[in-house]
């Protein structure tokens, strides 16, 4: 229950501090006085939107502060999450305002953020405007109040649980199978090219060798001929002895030198130095004839390596590649994406599976859900007629339809409330009733609720809007009946409903001296406070006898 609030520079109230009782708390004043305004603090303290229009004229920030009692264990578990103390189930929730319209906000003197205290307003506090008959003609609004009766709150969890997880396994398997098809339309084309890249038998550095080789067979008439002339000069001699070959010479000068070093030891040194040169010569000739013995200059073979070589930089040219290299990685690349063709197949077969087990799963709760809502109607039905007929409403006769539908987090049932004042034909609530006439069904609603959803406190701003006289007072009746279980605020410009109430709260607007501005204000009324603001909303601004008289009277009632 809602215990106090503070309130400080908030549009037009300056500072206010007020407790509040258990049971039925009425609050009245005059068109104006600032009852929006009372209400518009306690929803920014209960995370509405913040904004600098908020911040009385001159201040630099306000203060919204109320204090709850609760022992609502989803209430622990929203502050436990956001490492806000539970202090034993009572709250302080602050929010601050800055002139630039930032704010911040307190649980228990712990910083959380807006969206804390949204998720804590629905376990508070539950706020009726005068507007909210609209949602009567809301299905959605509707399902819900019968899940609150039926106290389908676990399956109804179960089941959005379970279409959040198909809707996931879903959007997977369609981004799965967009994948797939487009790897299929582009398989053939990858599969091609990846065969003849494979079948190249790819190697980094083959084209330089084979451009080496090219070079040689192009050549293989000269290289051959240089080769020979060369082998000739290291081996071949004269028949007639005049000319030695280069192998022969030297071993003469080293004989001749070695002789003459016998007697010059520097002669001794270029024998061995000639001894050398003929070692390394003899290698070279030796390396000489060996390559000239292997040389190919075969056609055939200068043919198939011209061959290799258009092939590989064909390759190059249709693939816009540099290098064998990035001919290997394209071959990779492709075989990558065949591979992946494969394995998307075997994700898009589990995920099918899952996305069947999901939908099987989610069947299931759903039919257990709409057993459970077919069984709770024709009681919730009746307990919503009764209610209405003492509303006097005498022949009014209240339905609820369900009917199937496609399945949704909420299961797979359409639901529609029917409502005939006359008990004929009844038709959607939308189609047929009055403004008072929805006051009435709004108001047996919200009495069902709060006997069914556990709300701890509940606020109805001028739900009686449209009614008066004795209508007025038997809606007044079924307000202070709920105010036996719960705390309920009843904003109201009806006099029979005020004076149901076990606390009754004025709000009024007044003109502060020194500043010339507008001030609201709100004060708990004594009994004979209470005795004269009833009789203003029965007469008027001129209080009569008679209007006193009939005041005090309903008070008694």
């Amino acid at each position: 229950m809602l215990n106090r609030l503070h309130v400080k520079n908030y549009v037009l109230i300056d500072s206010l501090e007020i407790e509040f009782p258990k049971g039925l708390v009425i609050i009245t004043g005059q068109t104006g006085a600032g009852k929006s305004i009372l209400l518009g603090a306690l929803s920014l303290v209960l995370g509405a939107k913040a904004d600098a229009s908020h911040v009385s004229s001159g201040a630099d920030n306000c203060v919204v502060e109320a204090e709850f009692d609760t022992c609502d264990a989803v209430v622990k578990e929203i502050l436990e999450d956001n490492e806000a103390e539970w202090e034993g189930g009572h709250l302080i929730i602050r929010r601050v305002v800055n002139r630039s319209g930032r704010s911040r906000a307190f649980v228990n003197d712990s910083p959380v953020p807006v969206a804390v205290l949204q998720s804590l307003s629905s376990r508070l506090v539950d706020v009726h405007s005068q507007h909210q008959t609209m949602l009567l003609s809301d299905h959605g609004f509707q399902l819900e109040i019968l899940d609150h009766f039926a106290g389908t709150s676990g399956l109804r969890e179960e089941c959005a649980a379970a279409w959040r997880k198909l809707g996931k396994y879903r959007a997977e398997l369609a981004e799965l199978e967009k994948r797939l098809a487009s790897l299929k339309n582009e398989h053939e084309y990858n599969e091609a090219q990846f065969r003849q890249l494979d079948a190249a038998g790819l190697r980094a550095g083959e084209l330089a060798e084979l451009e080496e080789e090219q070079k040689q067979l192009a050549n293989a008439g000269e290289i051959k001929s240089g080769l020979c002339a060369a082998e000739e000069i290291f081996t071949a001699s004269s028949s007639d002895g005049e000319h030695q070959s280069v192998d022969a010479a030297l071993k003469e000068a080293d004989k001749l030198l070695a002789r003459v070093g016998r007697f010059i030891p520097a002669a001794a040194e270029l024998a061995e130095r000639v001894a050398s040169c003929r070692m390394e010569l003899d290698d070279i000739a030796s390396e000489v004839s060996s390559m000239n013995a292997s040389l190919d200059s075969s056609g055939d073979r200068l043919e198939q390596v011209e061959e290799r070589m258009s092939f590989l930089y064909g390759l190059l040219q249709k693939h816009s590649c540099t290098n064998e290299e990035e001919l290997v990685a394209l071959r990779d690349s492709l075989s990558g994406l065949l591979l992946d063709t494969t394995r998307i197949e075997e994700e898009r077969d589990e995920l099918s599976a899952l996305v069947s087990d999901s939908e099987q799963t989610l069947s299931k709760i759903a039919d257990e859900l709409s057993m459970t809502r077919r069984k709770a109607a024709q009681e919730f039905a009746s307990g919503i007629a009764a209610t209405i007929r003492s509303m006097e409403l005498p022949y009014s006769v209240f339905e609820v339809e369900l009917s199937d539908a496609p399945v949704s987090s909420s299961g797979h049932d359409a639901i529609s409330f029917r409502f005939s004042s006359s008990g004929k034909n009844p038709v959607d609530v939308a189609k047929c009733a009055s403004g008072g006439e929805m006051s009435r069904i709004m108001l047996a609603l919200k009495a069902m609720m709060a006997r069914f959803a556990n709300m701890p406190t509940m606020i109805f701003d001028e739900i009686d809007t449209g009614v008066s006289g004795s209508v007025a007072d038997k809606m007044g009746s079924v307000i202070c009946d709920m105010g036996q279980n719960m705390q309920v605020f009843a904003i109201t410009h009806l006099p029979q409903v005020a004076a149901k109430g076990t606390a009754h709260y004025l709000v009024s607007k007044e003109i502060d001296p020194e500043t010339s501005t507008a001030v609201s204000t709100i004060k708990k009324l004594s009994d004979d406070q209470r005795v004269l603001e009833v009789a203003r909303m029965l007469s008027g601004s001129v209080l009569t006898d008679a209007a006193i008289a009939n005041a005090k009277a309903l008070l008694k009632g």
